[in-house]
């Protein structure tokens, strides 16, 4: 089933007088959608008295008979070996007359991608819910060996009772399975693609994941995160592009970036998504997956300090696992042009008073430097440092209205970490384009323990990473060379 079932289409005429039936069972009753798979019919199956969907499958014009019905033999396989409440069941596959039927479980319900027109971005916590509930069924279909290959909005179907369902395994195969692989073939849904599958590489169950992280971007944001003009445009901002977050902070976002990293390797696994979703809804960690409907209320104000408190832990453990850097957590940073992160703050290595957006100074960092407003310059003159990304580490205000609460300082190797990534992968992306990055090198500063405690007027100024830039000869800028900013 696909989200074809509930999309609307002007009335057509029936395809024969009279009602139908399928292989002398199925009684199709009216029709739920159409596309270029064919038609999907609101059935019943007179055998046992069940409602049901039924695929009627229609052969592409560019596709061959013989792939065309290993595909449908696959999507039904695939069904069939899958079990999880947020998987659609497929029932049966029948012929008749020459064509080819899939009977599965009929779920009336908007797609995710109708929800969003509709009504707008949804709320966070609803977002987390719907992401953990997706997660469940990928982990599911991934723990039978296979990968579905085009998770998107439109793939998603969420009714009123919160009941979340993943659809059309129609691409989905075995990871070791080479059969249908087309060379240069596009197969899944471009803008939804991860960066190695638009590399030609194989789909990964990492794969799903960064198109769940974009799913849910869209979700929260009502926008697509590459979706561009052309199709070629799309595959290039996947690969040089880095989206940003205007609706969400916290645990979702740190959520949905991790998922969103560019390196298979590196990207935030299934448990680590598991747990950042959980914790953005609000609530202690749940029981076995399905016990949670989508539209649950804000936590109560006597848990708010403990899931801060284990939002900040998230966050910021799985930042340093290395979900914003291009390599797997653990792995030797042979990145040349990174220097070794330096803190600020009381018994800091330097002092950084950096109070506007990607300015530019006449400062080095080294032992004892000063990076204040006293050096700062216009980067259309001579400069010899440039901050090109910050980041507030754990903006505890904006999660939640008790201001009062402050999350533990999670330690400097964590922080140092989380820091040295998010630079790293800002470095590498369109905000310091390809031919200016050749001669520069980079490094994060980190706010110190006492930094972090301290108390000033602007609270979150000491929980806040910077990453700058120089030119490894110490010499001096004489153009700005950030391009993309935040």
């Amino acid at each position: 089933m696909t989200d074809e079932q509930t999309r609307p289409y002007p009335p057509q005429a029936p395809a024969t007088p009279g009602p139908r039936v399928v292989a002398g069972r199925y009684l199709l009753l009216g029709e739920l959608g159409r596309g270029g798979m064919g038609v999907v019919w609101r059935a019943q199956d007179q055998v046992i008295g069940r409602p049901v969907a039924v695929k009627e499958l229609r052969l592409p014009d560019a596709e061959s008979a013989a792939v065309f019905s290993e595909r449908a033999l696959r999507e039904v396989r695939t069904g069939g070996r899958l079990n999880d409440p947020a998987i659609v069941t497929v029932y049966d596959v029948v012929t008749d007359g020459g064509t080819t039927f899939i009977v599965m479980e009929l779920v009336e319900a908007p797609s995710l991608a109708d929800l969003v027109r509709q009504r707008g971005p949804m709320p966070a916590a609803q977002a987390a819910q719907l992401g953990e509930r997706v997660l469940a069924a990928l982990q599911a279909a991934h723990a039978a060996g296979i990968v579905h290959r085009d998770v998107k909005p439109a793939n998603i179907l969420v009714a009123p009772d919160g009941r979340v369902k993943l659809t059309d395994f129609g691409i989905a195969h075995a990871v070791d399975d080479p059969r249908l692989t087309t060379s240069g073939m596009i197969v899944g849904s471009p803008a939804f693609m991860a960066p190695e599958r638009v590399e030609g590489r194989e789909a990964l169950p990492a794969s799903d994941l960064w198109s769940l992280g974009a799913t849910l971007f869209f979700a929260v944001e009502g926008t697509i995160p590459f979706e561009r003009a052309t199709t070629a445009a799309t595959l290039h901002a996947i690969m040089t592009e880095i989206p940003y977050l205007t609706r969400v902070q916290g645990p979702l976002a740190a959520a949905i970036l991790g998922l969103l990293v560019a390196s298979p390797d590196a990207r935030l696994s299934a448990a680590q998504a598991q747990h950042l979703l959980t914790t953005a809804q609000g609530v202690r960690p749940t029981p076995p997956h399905g016990t949670a409907l989508l539209g649950a209320g804000p936590p109560s104000k006597s848990h708010r300090g403990w899931w801060l408190a284990a939002a900040a832990v998230l966050v910021v453990g799985a930042l340093a696992g290395g979900f914003f850097a291009g390599k797997a957590a653990g792995a030797p940073d042979v990145d040349p042009q990174k220097l070794p992160a330096m803190t600020f703050g009381v018994g800091g290595q330097v002092r950084a008073e950096i109070g506007s957006s990607y300015p530019c100074y006449n400062a080095t960092v080294q032992e004892g430097a000063i990076i204040s407003s006293d050096n700062e310059v216009s980067c259309e003159r001579s400069h010899t440092l440039e901050v090109f990304d910050s980041s507030d580490v754990i903006d505890v205000e904006n999660w939640s209205n008790d201001s009062a609460v402050v999350a533990a300082y999670p330690g400097l190797p964590a922080v140092t970490a989380a820091a040295e990534a998010r630079c790293a992968a800002a470095f590498r992306s369109s905000i310091v384009p390809d031919a200016k990055r050749p001669g520069l090198v980079y490094r994060a500063l980190v706010p110190t323990e006492a930094e972090w405690r301290r108390t000033p007027e602007k609270e979150e100024a000491t929980r806040w990473t910077y990453c700058v830039l120089a030119k490894s000869d110490s010499g001096p800028i004489t153009a700005p060379i950030v391009t993309k900013v935040k």
